[in-house]
Order: C-alpha cells, then structure tokens, then sequence
C-alpha cells in the first residue's frame, strides 16, 4: 500500500506541479474578483477553478490557476497579489499547490 501511495503522490506531483492556490480574505467590496483576475491574467496564468463566498460584510475566496503558460515565474504573481491585497485592504496569498495540499492534509 504504502508503494502505491508514493506512485499516486509522484503523479499528483506532476500533474499539479505548475497550479498554484489563490486565498483572498477580507472585507466585502466590489472588484475583487475582477482584480485578482487581472492579476493572473496580466501574468498569463489560467483559472481552472474558482470558490467564493460572502459571510455578512465579510469575503472569502480560493481559487486554483495554472502556471504552465505563464508569463511570470511564481514568485512574481505572488508579489503582485499580496501587493494587489495590500492596495485593497485584502489579504491575498498563493502557494503551490503541493504545498497547500499538505499544510492542510488530515
């Protein structure tokens, strides 16, 4: 079992190694999403997967992008989102998405 575990976990690896995770936390206001978006798409990057919610004035969102045709290296997109968040009042982060995967594995 543990054999097949490694087999699985090497191609999840490869197939998720050019996503990233998208966190946006904060207060509710229109154009989030819609500058986010052009934060990814300036770079190139591809949204494959996108989950938001507003709990009373409060906005969460993930989101997933692929990275395989971007324009940008990861560290870039990620500046130019934590700056995007600091500019709106927002807290916006991107991690691979190995990394989130197992910073929040049970």
């Amino acid at each position: 079992m543990r054999h097949g575990r490694l087999q699985y976990d090497a191609r999840m690896s490869a197939r998720s190694s050019n996503r990233i995770i998208v966190t946006v936390i904060g207060q509710d206001q229109v154009g989030i999403i819609a500058a986010v978006s052009a934060v990814l798409a300036e770079s190139h990057a591809n949204i494959v997967d996108i989950s938001q919610t507003t709990l009373q004035e409060f906005f969460a969102m993930i989101m997933m992008a692929d990275l395989e045709h971007a324009t940008q290296p990861f560290a870039g997109i990620r500046k130019r989102l934590n700056a995007k968040g600091e500019e709106m009042g927002l807290r916006i982060d991107a991690q691979h998405e190995a990394v989130f995967n197992y910073m929040h594995r049970v």
